[in-house]
This record gives structure tokens, C-alpha cells and sequence, in this order.
């Protein structure tokens, strides 16, 4: 059985022609998105990277990733204000495909993944730094 699975990116609907064309190039989700997938998340101890055969499927830890860091980086650290994001701002549909978690779900992920998350935040920082993508300013998660 797979991951809950939201809308693609380049799936035409009534609302834009395209997500995608929403999104700008240089936009910073853009930079969450790819670091977001080349990280070993099972590597980094974030649970449910493959999801079991039977019940209901998990939303994936990637999407509720993505999520998180884009909270952070958008001064949104409420799991219900991350909830109202994900249904109502463009640049975290297209982030997250679509599927919209509720508050509890986001609450869990942060809860179930401390460790995992203070790794990926300070590998996210280097990244940043790596690739010039933030000047002199301060930057913190």
C-alpha cells in the first residue's frame, strides 16, 4: 500500500492552468522541495517512510517535512496555522501536492521526530550556506 498521494503539480484543473506556473522559478519552496528529497528520512529516523500493507495510509513524512520547514521559515510554528497553510496558501500546495493534514497530524510528526528534526534543520542551515542562498543575515530553526 503506498503514501496518501495529493494532486500533481502538472495536473490541469479549473483553479490554475497548471500548479506549477504558479510557483515562481527562483521561489524558496522551490529550495525546501529539493532539499526536502534528497534526504534519507528513513536514515534520519523519521517513521512510516514505506507504508504497511494494510490500513489506512500515512500521510508521507517528506510532504509533513516540507511542511514543517516551510512553518519555520515563514515565522508559522501553529500546528492549526500550518493546517490553514496548507488549505488556503498556494506555495504550500504546491509544496506539500495538495494533501492537507490536519493540526493533530502535524502536531504528531513534530512529537514522534525530535532528534530527526533537529538533524535535518541543521543540515538545512548548511545547505543554505552552501549554496550562498542567504547573505550575511541570521538564519536559524
Amino acid at each position: 500500500m503506498a503514501h496518501i498521494a495529493g494532486q500533481s503539480r502538472y495536473q490541469s484543473t479549473l483553479f490554475p492552468e497548471v500548479a506549477d506556473d504558479l510557483v515562481g522559478a527562483d521561489h524558496p519552496v522551490r529550495v525546501i522541495d529539493a532539499f526536502v528529497d534528497t534526504l534519507d528520512l528513513a536514515g534520519l529516523g523519521f517513521s512510516k517512510v514505506a507504508a504497511e500493507a494494510t490500513g489506512r495510509p500515512p500521510y508521507a513524512p517528506g510532504d509533513l517535512l516540507k511542511l514543517y520547514v516551510y512553518g519555520y521559515l515563514n515565522q508559522v510554528r501553529s500546528s492549526r496555522l500550518l493546517e490553514r497553510e496548507a488549505r488556503r496558501n498556494v506555495e504550500v500546495m504546491w509544496l506539500i501536492s495538495r494533501v492537507a493534514p490536519s493540526f493533530k497530524t502535524i502536531a504528531d510528526f513534530r512529537k514522534d521526530h525530535p532528534k530527526a528534526l533537529v538533524g535535518v534543520c541543521r543540515a538545512f542551515i548548511g545547505f543554505c550556506r552552501g549554496q550562498a542562498l542567504f547573505g550575511s543575515e541570521l538564519l536559524a530553526m
